[in-house]
């Protein structure tokens, strides 16, 4: 704007340019209409377009055209409306600009599906565009803004009129702000776009009760020939900066005919403003607006379409240096920064950046949002402020004093006495309350569930970053703190000497109690244990008068070969034995058979060093019992020693 419709003169120009790419044959009236709309007369276009309509002229411009009338206008409804009609043309011809703003077209009246459905086509039409993309990883933005609400009260204040109030700034005698009142001047000048007066400054007291009255014209070097808004004054009150139409002996105009906003700087005398000087970064082809202070007041932020710009408009910053030069202009980036409107900065004195947006998903057209460090934006610290802040029309121009919590927005909302209205509000939560929550946990032995003292304990984020180094107390104890508004994954580690590991992944939305379990780790066995007992092996069985290795004998050296594995210096001999019944040359060579098969099969298959694994065969030399060669036995006492022996050797 400059009275927010206004102020969106110089920031749609190039929309209109680019983005109305639209073929039809001309008729008569409609060019009539086409002319008023080409110098942002919409008050006399929408008159002349509609006069069209009745005439029976139709064509995708003309529809474009009116809706963009009265959507420049803030009357969705009827914007609304005519978007409806372009959209049933023929849609190759049809922009996607045009898609995103029948999509807001919609949220403003309230119908948030259909809505989506224009920014779901505008995402096909142009998956880079983030205003689009946004809904597609983020399709309940609805429910989250819910979740932001009610953080602040909101009312009226006194001082707003039929007209135009908005723009309320900290300054002369409390706030000053922007307005189209009348206020008594003998001939007042309106603008076309809107058909209401052109904007001043006035100031006004603050009541106790945050309040805005006794509302009071600025004096001297404003208020004649210009539209002026939105402004910022330095801590010492010497300085201010404001908007204003390009002027400089008469207005400036850009190449496309078209008057630009410009920064200025005033400096005080007694109880005056004086010395007004544009700012070096100003240029009559492009709009610097919307000025804002940091808080030691060393740096200026402001929104402009100057080269670079990402969309309509984009928030930038320059370092005001000690000798009052300032630096090049910075973008704030495209994490802050979107195809559409951003504007409207303001630095609280805890450093957070509000601003208004139309390309961030809001529920509205302009939604106020808060970036917490805009030195590091990032999708994790920008927040819709939510209602009722936040509304399905234009929400923009947030201040607010930290210490007090209480401040100033303007909107163009129902129910209000003008076409923009001043709010004041009262914060009552934080934007991001704090919240953490106690994990407590416990560190015992998973053999016994006996405590464990002095282990060490490691609390990792989902990306294994150390949050927390811990050591379990007396009772195997330990706690931490974790931050409860994060829906991460964390992970656990418990550690101690002569213990296995436990890890544990939790997340902060259960009971928030962990138990580490450290099993005890087992030595290797001493020399002289046969593996086949401490490991508790099924028989390794073969077929009559065969000695390759069975399906059933694979699972039980399977044991054998993990043993192996999981302690490296141990060393075995492997013995094979028959039963006495047979030669004993026979028994003999078939043991040793079975024994070569046998460690083959652990050295290929576990891949095991030659140097680990020696075996011999002993046939039915080293019999367990009486059953020797003459002795009637059972075949469950021959089968004590048909038998396959793992011996330690080395460990």
């Amino acid at each position: 704007m400059i009275n927010m419709k206004i102020y969106r003169i110089t920031f749609i120009v190039t929309f209109l340019a680019i983005n109305l790419n639209i073929v039809s044959a001309q008729n008569k009236i409609t060019e009539k209409g086409n002319k008023k709309f080409e110098v942002f007369a919409y008050n006399d276009a929408i008159d002349i377009y509609l006069k069209a309509i009745r005439k029976g002229e139709e064509s995708p411009e003309l529809y474009a055209n009116l809706a963009d009338s009265y959507y420049e206008n803030s009357n969705m409804n009827n914007a609304a409306i005519w978007y409806g009609e372009l959209m049933k043309q023929d849609l190759n011809q049809i922009k996607g600009e045009y898609y995103f703003k029948y999509a807001q077209a919609l949220k403003a009246i309230g119908d948030y599906s259909k809505s989506d459905e224009w920014l779901q086509k505008l995402y096909e039409l142009n998956n880079d565009d983030t205003r689009a993309a946004d809904l597609k990883y983020e399709p309940n933005y609805v429910e989250r803004i819910e979740l932001q609400s009610n953080r602040f009260n909101i009312d009226t204040v006194s001082i707003n009129s039929e007209f135009s109030d908005f723009a309320a700034a900290y300054g002369d005698r409390g706030v000053i702000f922007a307005s189209s009142r009348e206020n008594g001047v003998a001939v007042k000048r309106t603008h076309t776009w809107t058909g209401l007066p052109f904007l001043e400054l006035f100031t006004a007291l603050v009541a106790e009760n945050g309040d805005l009255i006794v509302a009071q014209r600025l004096k001297n070097d404003f208020n004649n020939k210009y539209n002026e808004s939105t402004t910022a004054i330095t801590k010492d009150g010497k300085t201010m900066y404001f908007t204003r139409n390009s002027y400089s002996n008469g207005y400036q105009k850009d190449e496309n005919g078209i008057i630009r906003l410009k920064l200025y700087k005033a400096t005080r005398e007694g109880d005056t403003w004086v010395n007004a000087e544009e700012l070096p970064f100003n240029n009559k082809e492009y709009s610097v607006a919307h000025p804002a202070l940091s808080p030691d007041n060393t740096k200026l932020y402001f929104a402009s379409d100057m080269p670079g710009t990402k969309g309509l408009s984009d928030l930038y910053v320059v370092d005001i240096n000690a000798d009052g030069s300032y630096s090049s202009p910075r973008n704030l980036g495209d994490r802050i920064n979107t195809e559409g409107r951003d504007t409207f900065p303001f630095i609280s004195e805890s450093g957070h950046l509000y601003f208004s947006s139309d390309g961030h998903l809001g529920l509205g057209n302009l939604d106020v949002f808060v970036c917490l460090d805009p030195s590091n934006p990032t999708d994790d610290n920008i927040y819709n402020l939510g209602k009722p802040v936040n509304s399905k029309k234009d929400d923009f121009a947030f201040i607010i004093d930290d210490n007090s919590k209480l401040g100033y927005f303007t909107s163009n909302r129902d129910g209000g006495l003008g076409s923009d209205d001043i709010y004041k509000v009262k914060q009552l939560k934080a934007i991001v309350e704090e919240c953490t929550v106690i994990v407590d946990g416990t560190v015992v032995n998973k053999l016994d569930g006996n405590l464990i003292t002095n282990a060490s304990v490691t609390i990792y984020d989902n990306d294994f970053n150390v949050l927390h180094n811990l050591e379990s107390d007396d009772d195997g104890a330990f706690s931490f703190e974790l931050d409860c508004k994060e829906a991460n994954t964390y992970n656990a580690l418990g550690e101690k000497e002569k213990f296995k590991e436990d890890q544990q992944s939790f997340t902060v939305d259960g009971d928030n109690k962990l138990q580490l379990r450290l099993a005890l780790e087992p030595k290797p066995a001493e020399v002289g244990t046969d593996l086949f007992k401490l490991l508790n092996l099924n028989p390794i069985y073969f077929d009559y008068d065969k000695s390759f290795i069975r399906p059933d004998a694979e699972i039980e050296l399977a044991k054998i070969i993990a043993y192996m594995k999981e302690y490296p210096s141990v060393k075995i001999d492997v013995r094979s034995h028959t039963d006495s019944r047979g030669s004993d040359s026979y028994n003999l060579k078939l043991s040793q058979r079975r024994n070569t098969s046998t460690i083959n099969y652990i050295r290929t298959k576990g891949e095991i060093a030659k140097d680990r694994i020696t075996g011999k065969g002993y046939g039915e030399t080293q019999l367990t019992n009486q059953c020797k060669n003459g002795v009637k036995c059972t075949d469950e006492e021959h089968e004590q020693n048909r038998r396959s022996e793992f011996i330690v050797v080395a460990n």
